[in-house]
Formats: structure tokens, C-alpha cells, sequence
């Protein structure tokens, strides 16, 4: 997972919270579909004897670690040509989070393959997700609030403890995969909830010559993480063993992680833009280019290589080889075609969008979604189901907004130095 506290570069912090609820919604809810979906998919093949067949909690197990995105190549083209920020936000937030639940979900399913035949419940399988996923995310943000207090009230942005201030802002996001592991949690997905927070709070809390220093350090470390990663992954294609004699499992895997990815980005968008005002609607050229961008890298790469000791029987060997395939052929095609997508979407230069993201940050705080639809009466619309479903979702909508105005009036004041204004410069 290439992530890095520099990830969030200074203009890219608004669309990102702006657009908050639509990322979560892809990350979390996109992810759990297109897992499931996959391994849906990838069983029902193998039951018509297209694919070799593999047992159903396997194919969840291979749905959850191939839903895990890395668009790095993308995003890099995405910002050389200059696309819609708006996009890259929704790309970047999408990648970042949808890791720490591919991760989850790969460990519970893992944890209900290792128990005894099917003797584990639908419910205690949801309540052992649970517990990685919010254990993991609340140790992440409990560590990253931590360290804004610390670097607030403990005086370190003085010239002689500058050594000082830029160890301890290095050491907190490695307490915190360290604490997590410690308590049989996921530190991948601890560290990045940390790494989240640190930024919109601790970073603030910094000397200005501290800032400059862990930004070039997280941004070297991040390339070297990402290089390393990709050349131990063309070392391990030369020397490892692989098993070829299933490449219908390929082909067919590579098939429905399309058609699972297609599910994802349509679904959740329809979600989205039911709550959406019509100029702040995520639209269809937007959706195509999310849908392309998913391209799989070193988060799958890395879950493959625990199936290896996880699955028995050479399933896991099946899984890694279709993995590795996957892996190399969206990075060389998608990363190769995407600027020519681009160009066909017609999103090049994108910029002039840019007001919608400043449209959430000026009307949502104080948008309040109306009780009816406009053009229904009262009785249409508590008898119509989906006119309900609508206004749970603008509901949902407004809680989230409400999140914004709380960020922006009690968080950013209390666990930075300044008073949440400069957000608006």
C-alpha cells in the first residue's frame, strides 16, 4: 500500500473532506459489493466448470484481497494532465481506504476458513469484521489525536528540538501499527487511520522547518516503498514457482473483477447522487474513469503471498498466480492507456469543476435536506418505499455534513493551533 502522510498535498485537502461521505461510500460499502461479487462470481464459475472450482469462503477470501486497489499510476497521470480535482480526490480517497477493508475483510474470511467446517455464524463473522475493522480504525485515530495534543501543548517547535519534533512525528504512525498488532488488530489499517489523521491535525502543530523535513522524508520513503514493491514483485514473476495449469481461472477472474468493479462505481454513484444537489452529481464521464481506474498493485500482491500459507492444497498457489497476472496486466494496460482514456472521457484539464468542491464547503454545512421530494405530496411519499429509501440516504447526507461543520468548529480548534480559518485561504 503506497500511502504517506504527504499523499495529502496542501490543495488537495478540500476536495478530499468535501467529498468524504461519496469516498467512504465507495471505499467501504463499493468494496464489501465488489468482494463479494468477485468470489460470487468466481464460485458460480467454478460450479459450471468453467474455472477451476474452489471452495466458497476461498473465493471470498480472493474477492476481498482483489478488490484491493492501487491506482498509483493513474493518479500520477491524473495529475501531470491536470484532471478534475474532484476526480482525483475520489480516486485517491477510494484507494486509500478500500485497502484497510480489503484487508479486513481478507482476515475475517481467513479466520472463518481456519474454523471448523461451516460452524461459524453469519453473525459472529460480521462481529469479527467489526471487530479488525473499527478496533484497528479507533486505535489508528486514538494514536493520531494523541499525537495533535502532544505536538500542540508540549512546546517542541523550538529550533534546538527540532531533532526531537521530527522523531516523535515519524515514531507515532509506527506506535500505532505496532500497538494494533500488539493487540491482535490490523496495523496496516491502523497506520493509515493514523496517517489521516496526523495530517488534517498534527501536521498544523509543526515548526515550519519540521513540516518541510517530514514531508521530503514521508515522500522519499513512499518511493522507495513503491519502487522496492515493484521490483521485488518482477523478482518474485522470474524466480517463484507458479501455477499455469489453471489460466481459465485467470481469464475469468480478470473478467469478473471488471464486472464486480462496473457494480461498485455505478452502484454506489447512483447512491451518491440521490443525495447530491444536481451541480455537485458525480457524472457519468467521472464514473467511467473511476471505474477504469482500479487497477490492482501491492496491497493484492502482498494478501496473495498470506494465501500461500493460509489455503492448503495449492489453492493458495492458484490464487497467488492469478493474483500476480492480475496485478501485472491492469498496471501495464490501464497504467499504459490511461492518458488516452482521459482524453476519450474528455476530462483533461477538468479544472474549471473545482467549484463544486467549493460549493460543499459553502452550502452543505448549512444544507438541510427537505422532508418531500418536490413534485410528490406528503401521502405519495410516505407510501412510495423508494421515496423513503431516498430520505434515509439525505439523512445519511446531512450527518455527514454535519461531520464538516464539526471538523471545521471543534476539531481543527482543538487539536491544532489555529482556529480553523485557514482552511479558507
Amino acid at each position: 500500500m503506497s500511502f504517506s502522510l504527504t499523499s495529502f498535498s496542501e490543495p488537495s485537502q478540500k476536495p478530499f473532506f468535501s467529498n468524504f461521505g461519496a469516498i467512504v461510500t465507495f471505499a467501504i460499502i463499493g468494496t464489501f459489493v465488489a468482494s463479494v461479487v468477485t468470489g460470487g462470481l468466481v464460485y458460480l464459475g467454478g460450479s459450471m466448470y468453467l474455472m477451476y472450482k474452489l471452495p466458497f469462503v476461498e473465493c471470498l477470501m480472493f474477492g476481498a484481497l482483489i478488490s484491493a486497489t492501487d491506482p498509483v499510476t493513474v493518479l500520477s497521470i491524473f495529475q501531470e494532465l491536470g484532471t478534475d480535482v474532484n476526480l482525483y480526490a475520489l480516486v485517491f480517497g477510494e484507494s486509500v481506504l478500500n485497502d484497510a477493508m480489503a484487508i479486513s475483510l481478507y482476515r475475517t474470511m481467513s479466520l472463518v476458513n481456519r474454523q471448523s467446517s461451516t460452524g461459524e455464524h453469519f453473525l459472529m463473522v460480521v462481529i469479527r469484521f467489526l471487530e479488525t475493522f473499527a478496533g484497528s480504525m479507533s486505535a489508528g485515530v486514538g494514536v493520531g489525536f494523541t499525537s495533535a495534543l502532544l505536538f500542540k501543548y508540549a512546546g517542541l517547535d523550538t529550533e534546538n528540538l527540532q531533532n526531537l519534533e521530527c522523531c516523535l512525528f515519524v515514531l507515532f504512525p509506527y506506535f500505532s501499527y505496532m500497538l494494533a498488532e500488539g493487540v491482535g488488530l490490523s496495523g496496516i489499517v491502523s497506520i493509515l487511520f493514523t496517517g489521516i489523521v496526523m495530517k488534517r491535525y498534527t501536521f498544523s502543530n509543526l515548526s515550519e522547518a519540521s513540516q518541510s523535513f517530514v514531508s521530503a522524508f514521508f515522500h522519499l520513503i513512499s518511493s522507495l516503498a513503491e519502487t522496492f514493491t515493484f521490483i521485488y514483485m518482477g523478482f518474485d514473476i522470474a524466480m517463484e514457482q507458479h501455477s499455469w495449469s489453471h489460466v481459465g481461472f485467470i481469464l475469468f477472474s480478470i473478467l469478473f473483477i471488471g464486472v464486480a468493479r462496473a457494480v461498485n462505481v455505478f452502484g454506489c454513484a447512483y447512491l451518491v447522487n440521490l443525495v447530491r444537489q444536481e451541480n455537485q452529481k458525480i457524472p457519468m464521464k467521472h464514473q467511467k474513469a473511476l471505474w477504469y481506474s482500479g487497477l490492482r498493485g501491492a496491497m493484492a500482491f502482498a494478501l496473495a503471498l498470506q494465501s500461500l500459507h493460509d489455503l492448503p492444497e495449492g489453492h493458495g498457489q492458484i490464487i497467488f498466480t492469478a493474483t500476480t497476472t492480475i496485478v501485472v496486466v491492469t498496471v501495464l494496460l490501464i497504467g499504459g492507456s490511461t492518458g488516452k482514456m482521459l482524453e476519450a472521457l474528455e476530462v483533461v484539464g477538468d479544472d474549471h469543476d473545482d467549484s463544486m468542491s467549493e460549493g460543499f464547503e459553502e452550502s452543505n454545512p448549512r444544507y438541510i435536506p427537505p422532508p418531500f421530494s418536490i413534485g410528490a405530496s406528503s401521502d405519495e411519499e410516505t407510501s412510495s418505499s423508494g421515496s423513503r429509501f431516498k430520505m434515509k440516504l439525505k439523512e445519511f447526507h446531512k450527518s455527514t455534513t454535519s461531520f464538516t461543520a464539526l471538523d471545521k468548529n471543534f476539531l481543527t480548534p482543538f487539536f491544532t493551533t489555529n482556529n480553523g480559518d485557514g482552511e479558507e485561504e
